[in-house]
């Protein structure tokens, strides 16, 4: 399939919900794509998945008519997998973690082809993700794209590692579980300042904190009540900005339809709607 304008570069999974005894596909950019999809945004996802158990992620790729490389996205072996149970705070809860294909994670000559006729890329920022950004930014490959990256909750990054990071980014997502005036937070804008980009800190019902350069403000989110689980909201919330903002929207443009979409996620039971699922997983 043709890739898009657009790409999300990220590990896909197997999550394994023990207490139901199903393996469903899951992952942020997976999750992310799916979204995108259902916006309309042409897109395509760079992403790896095994030989031996793939096929549950690539069905559902096929089905959701999310654009991938055929020729590509496929490695002999297992996929990475983890554990997910939800707990009674409705808050996701996830072990056992197999990174399968993605130990020795490296761009196909057609995924790099790909990369060099793209106007973005978003990255969600696992370790080995991460080695990539820094290989093709200093190769020069990611100078002509508009980059964004998911930096997750931050529990493998240092201020110091995320200022490395943020060199090739134009735009980064952090979720933030902890108090905004943590000297992480003051590093992280910091380097916002120190780089002139712009940072999305997301604080749960703290609100959302816009670090554009050296000016940041705290921006509110309204409260809900959690239906279903959190499991889905940050990947919901990221992939609603990021196609407000790619398709032209200024930032509190992209930051409210990004607040509608998280919030929207808290009625899910897993990370994305059941009609994403075939069978329905109720």
């Amino acid at each position: 399939m043709i890739a898009g304008p657009h790409l999300l570069l990220g590990p896909a999974s197997i999550d394994r919900w023990t207490a139901e005894g199903r393996d469903l596909p899951g992952g942020g950019a997976l999750n992310v794509a799916y979204h995108w999809a259902r916006a309309g945004l042409p897109s395509c996802l760079l992403t790896r998945v095994g030989s031996d158990d793939g096929e549950v992620v690539l069905e559902f790729l096929r089905r959701n008519d999310i654009g991938h490389l055929a020729g590509s996205i496929t490695a002999p072996g297992q996929s990475a997998a983890i554990d997910v149970a939800i707990g009674a705070d409705r808050q996701p809860h996830m072990d056992n973690f197999v990174d399968g294909v993605w130990h020795d994670f490296r761009l196909t000559a057609e995924e790099e082809a790909v990369v060099a006729t793209a106007a973005s890329l978003h990255c969600v920022l696992a370790d080995p993700v991460d080695a990539e950004v820094h290989r093709l930014g200093a190769d020069g490959a990611l100078a002509h794209l508009a980059v964004s990256g998911d930096f997750l909750d931050f529990r493998h990054f240092s201020v110091e590692r995320f200022a490395a990071t943020m060199q090739y980014l134009a735009l980064g997502f952090v979720g933030w579980p902890g108090d905004p005036d943590d000297a992480v937070v003051h590093g992280v804008r910091g380097v916002a300042a120190d780089l002139g980009r712009t940072v999305v800190v997301t604080l749960g019902s703290r609100g959302v904190l816009l670090v554009t350069g050296p000016t940041a403000r705290l921006v509110p989110v309204r409260a809900v009540a959690v239906q279903g689980t959190t499991v889905g909201c940050g990947d919901a919330f990221i992939a609603a900005f990021l196609v407000r903002h790619l398709r032209g929207g200024t930032l509190d443009e992209s930051l409210d339809d990004a607040r509608v979409a998280g919030a929207a996620a808290t009625g899910w039971l897993r990370p994305l709607p059941d009609d994403a699922y075939a069978p329905l997983t109720r």
